[in-house]
């Protein structure tokens, strides 16, 4: 079982009881029926003004979305604006919803067409621009570098335009073995905002891809819209890739060229910018090998006057001259040496002997020589007095010419 709620109505269906297709559509039409009228923006694909015909046919597109309705309108109503319509305008439409039961299709009876005016247009753009530069889209920290050398160079464009042969052929004659992954889409009307941001994203995912160009000649302000669309400036935002915008010429700015990681005025410009010159590159490295070698010669040739004027010293032309010089005064400063050693030497030695007599006539010895003794008890200690010992007492006297056993007798 399955319900239905069409506005009030309430309906129960199911396998057994279903409803039939002219029910639903019925249903449905009620429904729209019941809608009031509406502003539409959008951009007039196909026109149909049959001759003598009272309706005029047209499909409004979504130019961001692959989203479009059918428009039916009184030929006194688009007969207002005839003269500044056509295909590929953006238009605002007030209309009424309907639905046609028979073929089970929406459709918008149109009861008034405006224009949209090129200031409203550029107004609405600022707006979107000071949006997109709060969201922080067009800061400068976001911008990636561009490869000095890309391999293969990724190219939105359309198909055999002349921004596409200003690249191509530029970037070639610059750098001959570049090659390109090239995406032909529609770069004007309701197709392009979708494809060409399909392009970038496919371009993107390809991992030998170093750098995306999005190029296109100059146009209208009109033309150049879909380079200005939000979806666009998100995609291209959010790529992994450097991308590079070469939207139309010098003057113009769509805010693909603010969200860009490098703007170029023109395609030329941009395969100038994304490709190296051979020519000039060769010029280069030629300059940088002459200067080098010029840098290593004058290098060279001052080290080699710094070597020959340490050369040219007389300390380096005659190694021993200093010490031939110095020989004579090395000897007397030796011959002094020994001199001064040798008086010294000889008052030390007239010093010590000096000192040895009078230490040998001070000492024991010396008095044990004229005729006295020293009188030792068994234990050792010297006699110095008579009641120091006793009778019979054994004594050691030390004489000049050795010891003797002697006994005390009182």
């Amino acid at each position: 079982m399955v319900p239905i709620t069409l506005g009030r109505m309430a309906l129960t269906t199911s396998a057994d009881a279903p409803l039939p297709v002219g029910e639903v559509s019925r249903l449905i039409g009620g429904w729209i029926d019941r809608l009031g009228a509406v502003w539409v923006e959008g951009q007039i694909t196909q026109l149909s003004r049959r001759p003598g015909a009272g309706v005029v046919f047209m499909t409004l597109r979504d130019p961001s979305h692959d989203i479009s309705v059918s428009v039916t309108c009184y030929r006194q109503v688009f007969d207002a604006i005839a003269d500044v319509v056509s295909e590929g305008a953006r238009v605002v439409v007030h209309a009424k919803p309907e639905w046609y039961a028979p073929r089970g299709q929406l459709s918008l009876r149109a009861a008034e067409i405006r224009p949209v005016g090129v200031g409203e247009l550029l107004a609405r753009l600022e707006q979107l621009k000071k949006s997109l530069t709060a969201e922080g889209l067009f800061a400068a920290e976001r911008k990636k570098p561009l490869p000095f050398l890309p391999q293969r160079v990724g190219l939105v464009c359309g198909r055999a335009s002349a921004a596409e042969r200003d690249v191509l052929e530029n970037a070639r004659h610059r750098w001959p073995a570049v090659r390109f992954e090239v995406r032909n889409v529609p770069v004007q009307g309701v197709h392009a905002v979708p494809q060409v941001v399909q392009a970038v994203k496919e371009l993107d995912a390809l991992d030998d891809v170093d750098v995306i160009i999005v190029a296109r000649g100059g146009g209208s302000v009109e033309d150049l819209l879909p380079f200005s669309d939000e979806q666009l400036v998100r995609a291209v935002a959010a790529c992994r890739t450097p991308v590079v915008s070469a939207i139309g010429h010098e003057p113009d700015t769509p805010l693909l060229d603010y969200v860009a990681d490098l703007r170029a005025s023109t395609p030329t410009d941009a395969a100038k910018k994304v490709v190296p010159d051979v020519g000039e590159e060769y010029e280069r490295v030629r300059w940088l090998r002459d200067r080098a070698r010029r840098c290593v010669g004058a290098y060279l040739e001052r080290e080699e006057r710094g070597l020959a004027n340490a050369l040219a010293r007389p300390s380096m032309e005659d190694p021993h001259r200093m010490v031939d010089e110095r020989a004579d005064q090395v000897a007397a400063l030796l011959d002094r040496g020994r001199r001064c050693f040798g008086h010294h030497l000889d008052r030390s030695l007239s010093e010590l002997t000096h000192t040895h007599a009078r230490v040998v006539a001070l000492s024991p010895a010396a008095t044990l020589q004229r005729g006295y003794a020293v009188l030792q008890k068994a234990d050792g200690e010297v006699v110095r007095a008579p009641e120091e010992v006793t009778a019979d007492e054994p004594l050691r006297a030390r004489v000049a010419g050795g010891e003797m056993t002697v006994r005390v007798d009182i």
